[in-house]
């Protein structure tokens, strides 16, 4: 990614105009909420100090005025700026977003990976982050998980490096954004279908432009459980109740745009051949001097065939 601030920018231009005010934030230890015109979490950071300067003033300060720390280095005041950031941004589902019913009992938290699990058997898949429970499937997929703290199980993060690149799915925690990972894990990934999840994730559909193809973020069901959850240390719990996956396929945007472009990319090579046909009429020697053109734009289309086609399939089999 050659400008790695453009996905923070991207975030504060939608905040910076509003006028929205921080009602309320908790920081839990597992969780940071905040509240204003919606709900906003971000995965606490796990650096924890008890000398913090902005302690007991960020109520009532305005989500723009703090979200800027999203792009600092203090891992806590990026949290707390990734969580007001989402409370302006994030906003209960659409009819175009689909509900991931919960699972089987006590791994509400794998729904998302339950939700693709058709399309990441027998596929490269990597996951960054050890997800609670994630073990069973791990054994019965081909499923590498990258961990900042690994464990048996698990890859360190410098294997990103190595990885991604051959990865056929990718699915990176929304903490990526907050903790400046993202950039990089994005352009590893850039031959990879990569689902953005978690509870920390931006509801933006220019998200798409940085590569990701599905956003799985949460939609609050229980306010009160919810706040309660992260006040008492909750992780996991807040999927039992409080709140629950939902998915934005953010590709159905890029097949229009691939559409778009294979028809006006087909109209380019009809006008080409039949500039060519006419040179050929007239001169009726040597080699039509624009020849090259012609098989590049021949290429052009075989290459978006195949990523309409890849994109395509993947969305035949998702559960509606």
């Amino acid at each position: 990614m050659a400008k790695p601030n453009e996905v923070y920018d991207l975030m504060l231009d939608v905040v910076a105009s509003d006028d929205a005010i921080i009602d309320e934030l908790i920081i839990g230890l597992t969780w940071t909420y905040c509240r204003s015109k919606s709900t906003g979490l971000c995965m606490t950071a796990n650096t924890h100090s008890r000398t913090y300067e902005w302690s007991g003033s960020l109520k009532g300060k305005t989500v723009s005025s703090v979200a800027g720390w999203v792009k600092g280095w203090d891992a806590m005041q990026s949290t707390i700026a990734m969580s007001a950031i989402n409370s302006v941004i994030n906003k209960n589902p659409t009819n175009s977003n689909i509900l991931i019913p919960h699972s089987n009992q006590g791994r509400e938290n794998l729904a998302v990976f339950d939700y693709f699990l058709p399309h990441i058997k027998g596929k490269k898949s990597v996951v960054i982050g050890r997800y609670p429970g994630l073990e069973k499937l791990q054994q019965e997929h081909d499923l590498k998980i990258i961990e900042l703290d690994p464990g048996v199980n698990d890859y360190p993060a410098p294997a990103s490096e190595f990885l991604l690149p051959e990865a056929e799915w990718v699915f990176l925690t929304g903490t990526s954004i907050a903790n400046k990972t993202f950039p990089r894990l994005m352009e590893l990934s850039q031959n990879a279908n990569v689902v953005l999840m978690g509870p920390s994730v931006p509801w933006l559909d220019e998200l798409s432009l940085f590569g990701v193809d599905f956003l799985v973020g949460v939609n609050v069901m229980s306010e009160s459980s919810l706040k309660q959850n992260v006040s008492e240390g909750a992780g996991t719990n807040i999927f039992n109740g409080s709140v629950q996956y939902f998915v934005h396929d953010l590709g159905k945007k890029k097949l229009k745009e691939i559409r778009n472009k294979i028809s006006h990319t087909v109209k380019q090579r009809e006008r080409l051949k039949d500039e060519m046909e006419t040179w050929y009429k007239d001169v009726r020697k040597g080699t039509f001097p624009r020849v090259f053109e012609l098989v590049a734009l021949d290429e052009e289309l075989s290459l978006l065939d195949s990523q309409y086609k890849k994109m395509w399939d993947i969305r035949q089999d998702l559960p509606e």
